[in-house]
């Protein structure tokens, strides 16, 4: 799913893979290096260090992830439900523009459906909406990835 995704995605806020490895039980994909990290570094940065980028970065950063966010729900060919948005998979560029990844999670629906239905909770514990995380889940929506964000 997320090879096939990547592969039809070449858009700017997504992270796009370039190759992959497989050897054995191991596997692997291949990235552009992103020379900042991921956002949670510059969210929780360590204690001996300012990490404070500046409100411009912080803003082009927020709107990067928002406009990547819009193109997964209502751009692509198929709707996309990410479930995985957290600041560990939103990679920095060298230019400080924000990368989506890590579509292992992702639920694809059709664009004129706002709710999907759910068998098991995804996402990552403190960043999934309540309802997916919910032990009477089943239906959840778009909001899930916004209420991530």
């Amino acid at each position: 799913m997320e090879s096939e995704l990547w592969v039809k995605s070449t858009i700017s806020m997504l992270s796009v893979w370039l190759d992959f490895c497989a050897d054995g039980f191991h596997r692997a994909l291949v990235y552009d290096f992103f020379p900042n990290g991921s956002l949670q570094k510059f969210i929780f940065p360590p204690r001996n260090k300012d990490s404070f980028l500046g409100w411009d970065k912080l803003q082009q950063i927020a709107l990067g992830i928002a406009n990547g966010i819009e193109y997964l729900h209502q751009r692509c060919d198929q709707g996309i439900l990410h479930f995985a948005i957290n600041p560990h998979n939103i990679l920095i560029d060298d230019s400080f523009n924000p990368k989506i990844t890590d579509f292992g999670l992702v639920k694809m629906c059709s664009k004129n459906q706002s709710i999907v239905s759910m068998t098991v909770a995804r996402g990552t514990l403190g960043y999934m909406a309540p309802k997916v995380f919910s032990r009477t889940f089943g239906n959840v929506s778009y909001k899930s990835d916004i209420y991530s964000y």
